[in-house]
């Protein structure tokens, strides 16, 4: 007796292995768009969820940006239905908001997977996903949060085929006879993500000889253990002290200095900081002259004051 095909087994290890990370969830739910990272990924949850005992149901997002999506987003929620999901729903979306197309879609489905989700939300993004990731982050020098990548758990979001190349989810599909829908957005040059996909990556993996998804994926997984670490750090100082403190912080090393501060900031309604942002607070620690508070977004103002840090509307002097 055979077992599934090898491309089917890795899609299905992948889940049943980061699901065995959540203990305790009590349904799946899966993001489908109906292209063969999602359809293999319903499959391997559907398979998952017999033997674990779990609900599974498709959640499609019908974006309404291509004439004809209601009905894309149908077809795929039907095939979902045909692989056995428990049920399968379309969730119609209205895409506006700043930051470009992209961002406004991606936004609106991530507001529509939150709202209607009952357990843990299977995302069908894999390795090379993370590999363009990477790369946005690197060129675009947000630092190391945004280059350490997508996490594989950060629920109620799950991300199980961080290390499964594209083109097995797509073999995956060829062996269970499921033909995906191709998004004509993913071949449109307009989209950074798409030049990254079709243009820098290729030209990578010729030039340095294969391997460019795989690596930066594990750089990801590094940089992203590292971050973990100094979030502890960071989290433990707050926690010890209920404003900064300038002689506890100064002694710091930056990076670490910076981590709390930023988290700091979030705490206290901070939004949308730039590394020019947290720099400049971080001055009024590492690079004291006697300055004016620093301005953030919202209207929102860090000043130094009495030998700690305070955020506040008016601009002060301190010290």
């Amino acid at each position: 007796m055979t077992g599934p095909h090898p491309a089917v087994a890795a899609v299905r290890r992948a889940v049943r292995n980061l699901l065995a990370e959540c203990p305790g969830v009590p349904a799946i739910d899966v993001a489908l768009s109906g292209g063969a990272d999602s359809l293999a990924l319903t499959e391997a949850a559907v398979f998952a969820g017999r033997r674990l005992g779990l609900p599974v149901r498709a959640l499609v997002v019908d974006h309404g940006l291509q004439a004809g999506s209601a009905r894309v987003a149908e077809e795929a929620a039907e095939t979902a239905r045909k692989l056995g999901v428990d049920s399968a729903e379309v969730l119609a979306v209205e895409v506006t908001g700043p930051g470009g197309p992209e961002a406004a879609a991606r936004n609106a489905r991530y507001a529509a997977l939150r709202a209607h989700h009952q357990g843990i939300v299977l995302l069908g993004h894999t390795r090379d996903d993370q590999a363009e990731t990477v790369l946005l982050g690197l060129g675009r020098g947000s630092g190391p949060r945004s280059i350490a990548g997508m996490r594989a758990v950060d629920l109620p979001w799950g991300r199980p085929l961080l290390d499964v190349p594209r083109a097995t989810t797509r073999d995956a599909c060829r062996a269970l006879g499921l033909t995906p829908w191709e998004d004509p957005h993913n071949s449109d040059p307009r989209y950074t993500r798409v030049r990254l996909r079709a243009e820098v990556l290729p030209l990578l993996e010729d030039v340095l000889n294969g391997g460019v998804a795989a690596a930066l994926a594990r750089t990801a997984a590094q940089l992203r253990e590292d971050s973990e670490a100094l979030d502890a750090l960071a989290a433990d100082f707050l926690a010890r002290h209920e404003k900064p403190d300038i002689g506890e912080l100064a002694p710091l090393p930056a990076s670490l200095r910076r981590r709390i501060l930023r988290n700091w900031l979030a705490a206290h309604g901070a939004r949308d900081l730039t590394d020019a942002h947290l720099r400049s607070v971080d001055a009024l620690v590492a690079r004291w002259r006697g300055q004016g508070g620093v301005w953030l977004p919202g209207g929102l103002v860090v000043t130094r004051t009495h030998g700690r840090l305070a955020m506040n509307p008016p601009e002060t002097r301190g010290d």
